[in-house]
């Protein structure tokens, strides 16, 4: 028999999108059994298409089986994108794929949102690995339009976009961004357009105490207060502005030469192909910066629920193994992750979980800050091997 709460967060998903369904376009009108529709306009198209595939909702099942084939293709992209960066020992994937029964919940019992906006996420990761950042950005914004925490990796991407292009060359693929999120949210922009922007992109929402997994060990009236929500800010915006300045810019020059075009800096840079890429490891340097920057979002989370764990948990091994390391401390790493997997399996959390949750992400903080990170692509191709049997040739 199914679990009385897998149908929770479902049935309120399909009473959002049914008013939408029978012409509700004013999105403060949009309810479902657990409040208003706070999640922007790709949710309502992408869960309106499960709305009818699964009879109304009626058929959870089938939106199971879906679900499902969602976990394996997120997978494949994750896997994908750890191929690409050759960082990871093989035998941690078995941990990502079986030792974890909270992520299996989170896709295929409880058919949250969030796994949907991930999965979106990956895909536009692997565009971004293979320079096809136009397609890559397209895709990101569909994953903010599904649920806004893909917003965490906002900055790792805007540094990258200047890295490669200048603060001119990105600024079209940041009109990509934002035209995706005018068009889908039009329809609702054209009625309500202060309600869709306040219900789609509330950024001060009041989490409820209940359901924290990162601080519990606090007091609820400090955990709902304004200038601890503030605090949290400031030191996200702190982390991110000193892992910008001395993680992910490795360059002697000042870090505002982003802002030019990149044939202007010194040394001039080439257009960057694949295959530079490929030579350099600058896969690695990609990921390191995307995955880094959504770990230091959620470290400062003014709240962690437990469908959040998606939001980072495919990138936990990435963080842990992108320094060079030893064999003698690849078990720490490991049971770090199994303390973080058991953190995430109590409920309700304790002040002991909570607790151990922070010390871990400390501990993989202070990793990524003293390790040495991957090394940026340095944009000198390598001989290839008919230029050098040419070479031979005419010697």
């Amino acid at each position: 028999r199914r679990p009385a709460d897998t149908e929770i967060d479902w049935k309120a998903y399909m009473q959002e999108v049914e008013g939408f369904a029978n012409g509700t376009l004013d999105y403060t009108q949009l309810k479902g059994d657990t409040g208003p529709l706070v999640y922007p306009a790709g949710f309502v198209y992408i869960f309106l298409g499960l709305y009818h595939v699964t009879g109304r909702g009626a058929d959870i099942r089938l939106a199971q089986y879906l679900f499902a084939g969602l976990y394996l293709l997120n997978l494949l992209l994750v896997f994908r994108i750890y191929c690409r960066t050759n960082k990871v020992p093989p035998y941690v994937f078995f941990f990502m794929c079986c030792a974890s029964y909270r992520i299996h919940s989170i896709f295929v019992l409880r058919l949250f949102n969030d796994p949907v906006a991930m999965a979106i996420l990956f895909l536009a990761i692997n565009l971004f690995l293979e320079e096809h950042w136009s397609w890559g950005c397209l895709l990101f914004s569909l994953a903010v339009s599904v649920k806004m925490n893909i917003l965490l990796f906002a900055p790792g991407l805007l540094f990258l976009l200047l890295q490669r292009f200048g603060l001119l060359g990105c600024i079209p693929k940041l009109c990509i961004c934002a035209l995706l999120q005018v068009v889908l949210g039009l329809p609702f922009l054209l009625v309500n357009p202060m309600g869709y922007l306040m219900r789609s992109f509330d950024l001060g929402r009041q989490f409820q105490f209940k359901w924290t997994v990162n601080w519990r060990f606090l007091p609820e009236e400090v955990f709902q207060n304004r200038l601890f929500h503030a605090a949290l800010l400031l030191a996200h915006l702190a982390g991110l502005g000193l892992f910008a300045l001395h993680r992910w810019h490795s360059s002697k020059e000042n870090i505002l030469t982003l802002l030019k075009d990149p044939a202007k800096r010194k040394p001039a840079s080439p257009r960057l192909t694949v295959n530079n890429i490929l030579w350099q490891g600058g896969h690695a340097w990609i990921v390191f910066i995307l995955f880094s920057s959504n770990f230091l979002g959620v470290c400062c989370s003014r709240s962690l629920h437990y469908q959040f764990y998606v939001w980072y948990f495919h990138t936990l091994p990435y963080l842990l193994w992108c320094t060079p390391t030893t064999k003698l401390a690849h078990m720490p790493k490991v049971l770090l992750l199994g303390v973080i997997e058991l953190c995430w399996n109590t409920y309700p959390s304790t002040v002991c979980s909570s607790l151990s949750l922070h010390i871990c992400h400390g501990l993989i903080l202070l990793q990524l800050w003293y390790g040495t990170a991957p090394t940026p692509v340095s944009h000198t191709p390598p001989p290839s091997k008919k230029l050098t049997a040419m070479s031979k040739k005419a010697q």
